[in-house]
């Protein structure tokens, strides 16, 4: 069985964030790594391969696909160090710009490439990511593959050819059952991402990883980036400091003064 898990290069929450003119995110300064949601994306992958939860027998495959300028192999890399078996890097200065419309459209074609060597049975992304968070795209990708979706999963079992699912929605959950080959938006509730070892740092320095430009995939890039986005930014500016935040220098007595000011202000 062949999981593709669907991951994004974003920059660094912890980072100094830089935006372009045109509001766009500019990606090409500063870090960027594996986007934090995400990680829970590639630990939901291993652990149903690495444990036969998803053939029930034999490891599964996990293939980690990712779209974005040439070093978000870097993220590809990160994957691989926690365990994934094989990365795919769709590259093109054409997508620059695209919007969560393009993005599915783009790794829809991508996954439809990597049945080449075997069936994909399982896709499987964030269910929002931490820079757009539009939360859009497991429907969207399913959409344009044709496949049942769900989303977000806080449980997840596979189990004779289809996908149970529970996702948590306003006022209580959903159990959901998917017959394979589904998409699948990983909730951050669904399990805690394993650290990477030393020996899969040292074996993700040679992991395979295979890189398509927008010609491979047979996409017309006026499909993509700025040209063909659907979604627009009329502005963009950075978020002002509270004024009135509350910083505390700690003499010892730090923990008291947070506790009390967070019962004052009604947040516990």
């Amino acid at each position: 069985m062949k999981i593709v898990a669907c991951v994004k290069h974003v920059p660094d929450v912890q980072g100094d964030r830089a935006i372009a003119p045109d509001g766009r995110v500019l990606r090409d300064r500063g870090e960027c790594s594996l986007d934090e949601a995400d990680q829970h994306t590639v630990e939901a992958a291993l652990a149903l391969a690495r444990t036969g939860g998803a053939s029930g027998g034999a490891p599964d495959e996990v293939v980690v696909l990712t779209m974005g300028p040439p070093h978000a192999m870097t993220t590809l890399r990160r994957a691989l160090q926690m365990g994934a078996d094989r990365g795919v890097l769709v590259t093109d200065p054409a997508l620059a710009g695209s919007d969560v419309f393009a993005t599915a459209a783009v790794l829809a074609a991508a996954v439809l490439a990597l049945e080449a060597d075997g069936d994909v049975d399982l896709v499987l992304t964030g269910a929002s990511s931490s820079d757009g968070g539009m939360a859009v795209l497991p429907v969207l990708l399913a959409a344009e593959l044709g496949l049942p979706w769900a989303s977000p999963a806080t449980e997840l079992t596979v189990a004779g050819g289809a996908a149970r699912v529970r996702c948590d929605v306003a006022g209580g959950s959903e159990l959901l059952d998917a017959r394979l080959p589904a998409v699948v938006g990983v909730g951050r509730r669904l399990n805690r991402p394993r650290y990477p070892t030393s020996t899969t740092i040292r074996d993700a320095r040679s992991g395979p990883v295979t890189t398509w430009t927008l010609a491979a995939l047979c996409l017309d890039p006026a499909r993509v980036g700025t040209v063909g986005a659907r979604v627009g930014v009329h502005g963009a500016e950075r978020r002002t400091t509270d004024a009135d935040r509350v910083l505390l220098e700690d003499d010892g007595t730090a923990a008291t003064a947070l506790a009390t000011y967070l019962v004052e202000q009604g947040l516990a």
